[in-house]
């Protein structure tokens, strides 16, 4: 009895220091956050541990790019289901290359007429960001509607998807939105293989660490060699140098073999791209801190 008592009493003081631990975490957090001339969402997970803390996790934010991880996992989920392939060609007209958005596929092939293949499309949209190559998926899958009723159906309800890249403009920049904790459950879920098949789960996985292989945002603040897998997501500013969004979400892989989920959103920014910048990797580099003391 005397043993089950002691056992009891180390379980509640260990849950009790790592409470006030993920306390000081999102102190930190906050005080990086307190000044910046923007609105924050921000959410943290480790996925071995458990711990969690969020700040302005419910909040609905804009999405941006950071869209094109669900858009690829409704994609997968057809590759799963045999209804596509990932080595199945696509013809590419030349009028689907639109100009003034950013587009490497156009880049490359300005002429358009040319076949690519699933395998091409996913990797040019999710680990470059093509805004073209996310609008042809979209059409190949059904629309958003197609991707509204996949995450949905997976568990994620605080998600709205209406728009495709070329329809971002305006108001409609706000139009697609998710919550912070919405989208490190969905990652979570990804990661332990609840959404999709292992095969194309670390086909996704991969791509993403491919994602912006340089020193930028959330991968400025980690420590160089550090795997990744993200998604980033930014609007241009309007004539009052006012940008609409900027986000990066992803998952990270510690030294000692165990990951953290962090969900970064920013919404009304007045601050210059760089400081912004500067400011993801500041949190992204205190999140790492915590996570590798422990």
């Amino acid at each position: 009895m005397i043993k089950n008592i002691l056992l009891t009493l180390i379980c509640l003081i260990s849950f009790q220091l790592k409470s006030q631990s993920v306390q000081q975490l999102k102190k930190e957090l906050q005080q990086i956050i307190s000044t910046k001339n923007a609105t924050f969402g921000i959410s943290v997970k480790g996925i071995e541990d458990k711990d969690t803390l969020s700040i302005n996790g419910n909040k609905r934010m804009p999405m941006m790019s950071a869209f094109k991880f669900h858009i690829a996992l409704a994609v997968l989920d057809q590759v799963n289901k045999g209804k596509l392939r990932l080595n199945q060609k696509f013809f590419i007209k030349k009028e689907e290359l639109h100009p003034n958005t950013w587009s490497p596929i156009r880049d490359g092939f300005p002429e358009g007429n040319m076949d690519l293949t699933l395998d091409q499309l996913l990797r040019y949209t999710v680990s470059h960001s093509d805004n073209n190559g996310c609008d042809i998926l979209l059409e190949i899958i059904g629309g958003t509607q197609t991707v509204q009723k996949f995450i949905n159906k997976k568990g994620i309800q605080d998600f709205t998807i209406r728009f495709n890249e070329q329809q971002m403009s305006g108001e409609n920049l706000y139009g697609n939105t998710t919550t912070p904790i919405a989208t490190t459950e969905l990652l979570d879920k990804f990661y332990k293989g609840k959404i999709l098949k292992e095969a194309t789960t670390k086909y996704l996985y991969t791509i993403m660490v491919e994602t912006s292989r340089g020193l930028t945002w959330m991968k400025a603040g980690l420590p160089e060699g550090t795997e990744l897998a993200h998604r980033t997501g930014i609007s241009g500013t309007n004539e009052k140098n006012l940008r609409a969004a900027m986000n990066d979400v992803g998952i990270v892989k510690l030294p000692n073999g165990k990951h953290f989920i962090l969900s970064i959103y920013l919404k009304n920014i007045t601050e210059d791209r760089a400081a912004t910048e500067k400011t993801i990797a500041n949190i992204a580099k205190t999140v790492w801190e915590y996570y590798s003391k422990k």
